[in-house]
């Protein structure tokens, strides 16, 4: 049965909502801090062991076109108790996993959960919230959206260093089951259900074409972009993502209706996305490399350093998300930005004497800018768009930020990769006698500072572009 608004408690359905939300996206960067320590235990590569973050990606990036049409054929409490099954499930399979593979299978399992509970929960807040208030609802949600991944490392690193890493997942098991009781209890059904049809070969081309463009940029990190096989997958992603998005814009019920683009503001908010997604996603896979490689830092160590900012970010996401009710779009991502250039210029001239202390403050800074920016980027954006189009709108949205997430890691990391192997040569020469351990580690710090750099040009064209963008409804 459809709830009206009149008997919606708002409050517990978004407590119950966010719950839900924080645990996804704590389990989607859970693992990245805990890598090496699996590369040991599990006895292989990197490029094997990357698969944990790249499969998970690769599968959220996959289901998310299709949740516009599971959000029409399902009711809530149907989606989100599917859901956390599944992400229950995979934990389970996690926690006891015997090898590699079957570790990566229950990975794969969690994704799949995972990629229906964002789309949901904006779904949800475009139901029963009147376009004045989703910017404070969306600074509640990004409580869930932002600090969940920024304390996973934390939490990883402590884990990993005085337990086990399965803990991990049974620690995770446990909560779900939590979340999966109240939402029993107090989750209730807030938009129509219809009979929709669901488009296949849409699906197929989707499943095929985003899944391909996720690969061949997650393995360009470790295979190089010459790589005959990376080269191949993003080609046929592109023109197989290009058949969707033909099929979409001609389908009178569209799998994912890409008409949401001929909005301007929903255009330009999902473009300040991208570039926002690839420097957040950059900068939490540079700052553990260069602690833990460049450094020698624990992982508990690195993931520490994290954690004021992300307390600072939890904050803020409620306050800004008031400050974009009443002043709008614009303003705050002028000043989002006005913190997070700096936040990314202050570290394209890392050492090996870099304190510690000056790294937290930092990280502190860009977390302040970044709040100005997420959560209203997402508002803005769903309220360009007319009622029928907000899960189409979420959809497109989630899909947007997995894409530029993978790319924006595999980008950074080729960066980092190719300018440590060269300046490897120029430290040889100037430190004839260094080990190398020592012209290793160097080469590391340089290269994490050659790939700032690159982050802090895209965070400047940012800027320009959100000056001049369209950014209000009218």
């Amino acid at each position: 049965m459809l709830q009206t608004n009149k008997e919606i408690n708002k409050g517990i359905l978004l407590t119950v909502l966010i719950l839900g939300c924080f645990l996804s996206t704590l389990n989607q960067t859970l693992l990245n801090i805990a890598l090496s320590s699996l590369m040991d235990i599990f006895d292989v590569s990197a490029t094997t062991i990357q698969w944990l973050a790249t499969g998970f990606m690769l599968v959220n990036g996959v289901l998310i076109p299709t949740t516009a049409y599971l959000m029409k054929r399902f009711t809530t409490r149907q989606l989100f108790l599917s859901a956390m099954l599944l992400l229950l499930i995979g934990s389970i399979i996690c926690a006891l996993a015997p090898s590699f593979g079957v570790l990566l299978a229950g990975r794969m399992i969690q994704a799949a959960g995972a990629g229906i509970i964002m789309p949901l929960m904006m779904g949800v807040v475009l139901v029963i919230f009147p376009v004045e208030k989703r910017g404070s609802v969306m600074g509640l949600l990004g409580l869930a959206i932002i600090f969940a991944p920024a304390i996973a490392p934390t939490l990883s690193g402590f884990v990993i260093e005085y337990y086990s890493w399965r803990w991990l997942f049974i620690g995770l098991s446990v909560l779900v089951v939590i979340v999966i009781l109240l939402a029993l209890k107090y989750l209730m059904n807030v938009s129509e259900t219809s009979k929709a049809k669901l488009d296949v070969f849409s699906v197929i081309l989707s499943t095929i074409g985003f899944g391909l463009i996720l690969y061949g940029f997650s393995n360009a990190g470790s295979k190089g972009w010459s790589d005959v096989v990376v080269i191949l997958s993003l080609v046929l992603g592109l023109i197989i993502t290009a058949i969707f998005c033909i099929r979409q814009f001609h389908s009178e019920d569209p799998l994912l209706n890409l008409s949401v683009f001929k909005f301007k503001v929903f255009t330009s908010t999902s473009l300040i996305n991208v570039l926002i997604t690839i420097i957040m996603y950059a900068d939490m896979i540079l700052l553990p490399i260069y602690l833990q490689n460049g450094r020698g830092f624990t992982a508990f160590d690195a993931g520490l350093l994290l954690l004021p900012g992300a307390l600072v970010n939890a904050f803020m996401s409620p306050v800004t998300g008031k400050l974009y009710d009443r002043f709008g779009a614009k303003p705050l991502f002028i000043v989002g930005l006005i913190f997070i250039i700096p936040s990314m210029w202050a570290v394209t001239d890392l050492t090996e004497s870099t304190t510690y202390l000056y790294l937290m403050i930092r990280t502190i800074f860009l977390r302040i800018g970044l709040s100005f920016i997420t959560m209203p980027l997402n508002t803005a954006g769903l309220n360009a768009l007319p009622k029928e189009l907000g899960t189409h709108g979420s959809a497109v949205n989630n899909t947007v930020r997995q894409l530029a997430g993978a790319i924006g890691t595999a980008v950074v990391i080729t960066i980092y990769t190719a300018q440590s192997a060269d300046h490897v040569q120029s430290i040889v020469q100037k430190n004839s006698g260094a080990s190398s351990e020592m012209i290793r580690t160097a080469a590391s710090i340089v290269g994490s500072s050659d790939a700032y750099y690159f982050m802090t040009i895209l965070a400047i064209i940012a800027l320009v572009f959100t000056i001049f963008a369209p950014l209000k409804n009218k």
